[in-house]
This record gives C-alpha cells, structure tokens and sequence, in this order.
C-alpha cells in the first residue's frame, strides 16, 4: 500500500487496526492480576504461573523483528488479517486450557500471533493518512498503545471478578471478529513479493539475543541474578546474540534490517525515547497494582479501577498533541510531556498507603496526560525523515524497542524493590533496642510490641516491614524520575519536522 491522501474508507480501516492493535496492548497487561487465580485453578507454584506472561513476552519479542519482511513477502492485507486470526484463536485456546503447560504453549503462540499487530497497525496508519494529518494518525495509533496497557489491569480486575480469569482471554473474540471483518472489507490489497529473501541468519541471532534477555531479565530476580550459572549462560547468549546480529546488520550484503534505520537521527532517537518512556509506563503499572492491594488495602477491583485515570489523561493529550502538532515544534511538545511526566513520579515518591484519593487521581491523570504528550509527537518525528520503504522494518524495530523497554524496567524496579525492602527493613531494626521506651511493657501498647514474646515480635516485625515497603516503593517512584533525562537530551538530536 502506497502513501496517498485519497484513501476510501479511511475511518474504518483506522477503527479495525485501532481494535487489533488495543486487543493486543491489553493483552500485554490484562492477565496480571489474574494470575493468582490461575494459580489457584491450575495448582501451581508462583514461580511456575509467572510463565503465563513470560512466555507471551519472548514469544512477542522475538516474532516482532521479522514483520517487515513479512509485510512485503506476503503482502501486509494478507498478514495483517492472518495474524489477527491467529490471536483471536490462540486466545480462545488460552481461556479453554485444562493445565498449566496448555496454557504457557497457548500464551506462546498468542504472543507469536500478536507481535506483528502493534508494527502492522502503525504502518498502515502511515500509509493512509496524507502528511498533513499524520499527527492526528499518530494520536490515534498512540491511543491504542498506551489505553491497553492502562486499561489491561481494570478490566482484568472486573472480569476476574465477576466472571473468572479465563474471560480475560475470551474478551478477545469480538475484537477480533470485528478488526478481522473491517480489514477484509476495506484495507486495499497489497501484492506479495514471494522472490523475496529471508536472512535466517540474522532473525536467528536476533531472536538468540532478545529471547535470552527476556528469558534472564524474567528469571534475574527468582535466581538472584549473578549468584546463578543460568543468569550467566542467558546474559552470555543474548550479549553473543546482538553482537552477531549488528556484525551482520554491517556487513551482509542483505542484511535482516537495513542499517539505513540507525543513520536516521530522528528515528534512532525515536527508538529510545520509546524505549525510556515504555519502561516507565509499564513498570509503574505493575509496582501500583501490589502498592495498593498490599500497602493501601484495596479490593482487586478497586485497585484496577484506581488505574483507569491515567487512561483518561492519556485520551485528553493524545487529541491535544494531535491539534498542536501542525502549530508547535514537536520537540517542545514532548519536552513538556517528559517535564510533566518527572514532575508526577516525583509526586508518587512522596505517597504514603493513606494518600487521598484527589492527590493519587491528580498524580495519575498527569502521568497519563504526560505519556500522551510524548507518544504521539515522538511517533511523528520518528517517521519525518525515514524513507517509506524503510517503514515497516522501522515500525517493527520500534515495537521491539518498546517490548525490551518494558522487560527491563519491570524487572529493575521489581529488583530495587525487593532489595529494597530488605535493606531498608535491616536498618529499621538495627535502630530498635530493648532500651526503647515505645517498646517497654510499662503500657498496653509497650506489652503488644514486646519483642521479647512471640506475639510482640511478630507484630513489631509486620510493622517494620510495612515501612519498610513504603519507603522501597517510594524510592523506585523517585529513580524512575531520572527516566526524563536522556530522552531530554535526545530532543536536542532531532530534527525539526517539517509542517505540511
């Protein structure tokens, strides 16, 4: 498909790509808080159920770096409607398994399914829209970026409470009916290229390294990370990985991507600034769910529910950014969202399980206005100067990046934490002597927290513990504050857009 300003049916096949892509994103989040259930229902250990979403991560990861080739080898019409299909059954298969090994294998494929969706959607929103729209393009596509992943935890919340945890997959079948019918319909054809070649070697050491960054960032906090031989081995591969993957970007003569992608400064600034703000949004999702069922006490529901506000802020700036875009500098756009966004995690370092529910409402609607204001003018830029025959590998590298970029800051926040909460709890208790009068069973209160009982300890220890969290959780909000810097810096990199 061509880049044209005359496209029929511009709305509908906006609206199908828009489902196919929010079907996907929600995927990416939704099962989380089901988790627990699953577990339950499928009596597994915690260890084991956690391959319920890993194993949808790597499948993603490593799937989503081929869909450029795959969109001109095939035909984008063709693959885009062929993987919507093959979400849509995988996720019925996952809501219908009987085992724990059924459902990792389904997720598998389900993630192999959708890994195209996200780059596939981009591209054709690309194509279809003239250059004097492509910022209203970008704020639709942005939308269905960032809205699943927000949206994936309060409606997983809902209907895991009121139906079970295998609704969480079966929500997908009229999605995908819909976005599967309005393609069909609509989406004009694009013709195949089966001459072209596929560079094994290339997808083979890309898929080496991102599967084992994946599988070690997973498995780092389980095992204690370098104190494990398998941390190692996983490290080991995925660095050999993209080593032998960027030796053979440069130096074949048709590499797997084309190395074009990186000496674009906008797009290769694009891609991190991606990456930043992606390990931000998604990290922050899953430390708010366990802060507010644990710490805050609220209802699997309620805590869902408590998320949705980003989701409103993120719809308000996505449309903001879109009307500003033709008449602003984007790089001052997105410095303003990156500013906002610092300025909210710096708010959340600051909470306590007690915050009011005005501040927490406040704090979350800028963070999700900020992410709005940063995602749609960084999809434009990214895209300004790129060639278009260039743009399917470089939607699908951005995808890519954005996967990678949630992986690792999930897993370093969840790391921090836990560390975290260990120290902070040490030096909690180095500061309690039996010479403490709080502690002197002179009082009713002196006689509960006596840690020379069993009971008093426990109960000092629980207390000391739920600081202990509190700080560590407010200390992660704080180091994910320093996320703004280098994307700041990149603004000063890229180039102007130019205004159609």
């Amino acid at each position: 498909m061509s880049e044209t300003t005359s496209v029929p049916d511009r709305a509908l096949i906006t609206a199908s790509a828009m489902l196919a892509m929010l079907m996907q994103t929600l995927d990416s989040t939704i099962a989380n808080v089901a988790l627990p259930y699953m577990q339950g229902s499928m009596s597994a250990s915690r260890d084991e159920v956690t391959w319920v979403l890993t194993s949808y991560v790597i499948a993603a990861a490593i799937m989503t770096a081929p869909v450029g080739w795959m969109a001109v080898r095939f035909g984008r019409r063709r693959l885009f409607i062929g993987c919507i299909a093959g979400f849509t059954v995988t996720s019925m298969m996952c809501g219908a398994a009987q085992t724990l090994n059924q459902l990792v294998v389904f997720r598998l494929m389900q993630g192999m399914c959708g890994a195209a969706l996200a780059p596939l959607s981009q591209a054709t929103m690309l194509d279809i829209y003239p250059f004097s729209r492509r910022a209203q393009a970008m704020a639709i596509f942005s939308m269905g970026v960032t809205m699943g992943p927000i949206m994936g935890p309060t409606l997983g919340g809902y209907l895991t409470d009121l139906y079970s945890w295998r609704w969480v997959f079966y929500v997908n079948l009229p999605f995908g009916i819909l976005a599967m019918t309005g393609l069909a319909l609509f989406m004009p054809a694009s013709p195949a290229k089966p001459e072209l070649k596929f560079s094994w070697y290339g997808f083979a050491m890309l898929a080496l390294g991102a599967g084992a960054l994946q599988i070690m960032l997973d498995r780092g906090q389980e095992l204690d990370w370098f104190s494990s031989q398998e941390i190692w081995i996983e490290a080991t591969l995925a660095g050999l990985g993209f080593y032998l993957f960027i030796v053979h970007m440069f130096t074949a003569d048709k590499p797997f991507l084309s190395p074009g992608l990186f000496k674009d400064r906008n797009f290769t600034s694009g891609m991190v600034m991606v990456f930043c703000v992606s390990s931000v949004m998604l990290s922050t999702a899953a430390l708010l769910a366990p802060y507010l069922q644990n710490l805050a006490g609220y209802p699997v529901y309620d805590a869902g529910l408590a998320l949705a506000p980003r989701g409103l802020g993120t719809m308000v700036s996505m449309f903001v950014a879109s009307r500003l875009g033709m008449k602003v500098d984007q790089r001052k756009i997105m410095a303003v969202g990156l500013l906002t966004l610092g300025w909210a995690m710096y708010e959340m370092s600051n909470w306590t399980p007690d915050v009011t529910q005005a501040e927490m409402m406040l704090a979350l609607v800028l963070q999700g206005f900020s992410i709005g204001l940063v995602f749609n003018p960084m999809s434009v830029m990214a895209y300004t100067t790129l060639s278009p025959t260039l743009r399917g590998e470089g939607t699908a590298l951005q995808s890519l990046s954005r996967n990678i970029g949630a992986a690792i800051g999930i897993s370093v926040t969840s790391t921090t934490l836990t560390r975290g909460i260990q120290v902070t709890h040490a030096d909690l208790v180095a500061g309690i002597t039996p010479f403490d009068r709080a502690l002197q069973a002179g009082d009713a209160a002196g006689r509960v927290l006596d840690p020379t009982t069993r009971h008093g300890a426990a109960m000092l220890d629980s207390m000391i513990n739920h600081q202990a969290q509190i700080i560590a959780f407010n200390n992660d909000f704080r180091m994910m504050t320093l996320t703004i810097v280098p994307p700041l810096l990149l603004l000063f990199l890229m180039r102007r857009h130019a205004r159609g």
